[in-house]
């Protein structure tokens, strides 16, 4: 009989302690997650992982003496670092970012499942974000998003129900994935990247709802999309639409073959 897996081992770094309480409770609740040790402050979170060598570090952002984005160069060194916080300002989420944590999860906006999900991928470098982090990541990787944009996309977040948004995410590149490895060219169409990508996502069958989620967009973005798509791919159902996108490929002659 194999033994089972270790615990993965976990500090939460935190000054309030009533959080610290919660998550120490909710993780160390599950079989597979022990936390090893709690900080009130950036100094006991860098002591604490020299001491407990974890497997994943828990990182509020403002926390009194040395705070949560100061600590965090130190911390990266011994654990993947994912920042917990009630904080989400753009600059904040894009400075952690830089200085090497693994994801971005804002009080509020995550089921306890969903936090026990990031801390297990937090080990294996795959990335977590919740509506409002994601927001300002979408934003500055298309570098064009203005701030209203990005409150756009936070205010419409705060509305959706609770669900793994992070799991949209994944369904996204992979569909993005899946689709682009068939050479299919939208300016055949005359479909703008973003329209392109939402294509994608309804040919793999998402609904408006779970694209906005994915892509950190409004319903009323999506919608506004679609039209534009039906328009340009001369259909009046998503079928039709799906249909026509999956067997465009680039044609030397301009024109779907």
């Amino acid at each position: 009989m194999l033994n089972p897996e270790p615990a993965l081992r976990v500090i939460v770094a935190d000054d309030n302690p009533v959080v610290r309480a919660g998550l120490t409770a909710l993780l160390s609740g599950r079989d597979d997650l022990t936390v090893v040790a709690q900080a009130a402050d950036g100094h006991e979170a860098r002591e604490a992982a020299a001491r407990h060598h974890p497997d994943v570090i828990l990182l509020d952002v403002r926390m009194p003496g040395l705070d949560g984005l100061s600590a965090l160069p130190h911390l990266v060194r011994h654990a993947p670092v994912l920042m917990l916080t009630y904080s989400r300002e753009s600059e904040t989420v894009q400075q952690a970012l830089r200085l090497g944590a693994v994801g971005y999860l804002v009080h509020g906006e995550f089921t306890p499942d969903e936090l026990a999900t990031a801390v297990r991928d937090a080990t294996r470098g795959r990335p977590h974000f919740t509506p409002s982090a994601g927001a300002v990541v979408l934003a500055s990787l298309r570098g064009g998003a203005t701030a209203m944009d990005v409150e756009e996309v936070r205010a419409e977040a705060r509305t959706l129900p609770r669900e793994d948004v992070s799991q949209l995410q994944r369904d996204m590149r992979q569909s993005t994935t899946s689709t682009t490895s068939s050479n299919r060219d939208p300016s055949v169409h005359h479909l703008s990247p973003r329209e392109a990508e939402i294509m994608d996502l309804i040919a793999s069958g998402l609904t408006n709802h779970q694209i906005a989620a994915a892509c950190f967009i409004t319903e009323k973005t999506v919608k506004n999309h679609i039209n534009r798509i039906f328009a340009k791919l001369h259909s009046t159902t998503r079928g039709e639409a799906a249909a026509k996108w999956l067997r465009t490929t680039a044609d030397p002659q301009g024109g779907p073959r």
